[in-house]
């Protein structure tokens, strides 16, 4: 397999945690059940655990994007660089 390949694989694998995370963000901290009565410290650690999801489904995006970012400007650089300067003017700095 080739590293672009890899990436690819990578990328959707990523797709999918973001979609389990929306999961755990979208359930109920309270269903209304006369037995689901939690107490404070629950109830913040619930909220805890929505907030971080989100945040890690974010920075999981985030980083898709720049992924997908780099192998498309790595497939369309045909290694030619992009002047109309000469070698020697490239190299003089």
């Amino acid at each position: 397999m080739t590293s672009e390949e890899l990436k690819n694989q990578i990328i959707e694998a990523g797709y999918k945690a973001v979609q389990e995370l929306i999961k755990v963000a979208g359930e109920k901290i309270i269903t209304g059940q006369k037995d689901d009565d939690l107490a404070a410290d629950k109830l913040k650690n619930a909220a805890a655990t929505k907030k971080l999801a989100i945040e890690d489904a974010f920075s999981i995006l985030t980083r898709i994007e720049a992924e997908k970012e780099s192998i498309t400007f790595a497939a369309a650089d045909d290694g030619k660089t992009q002047t109309k300067q000469g070698f020697a003017e490239r190299r003089s700095k």
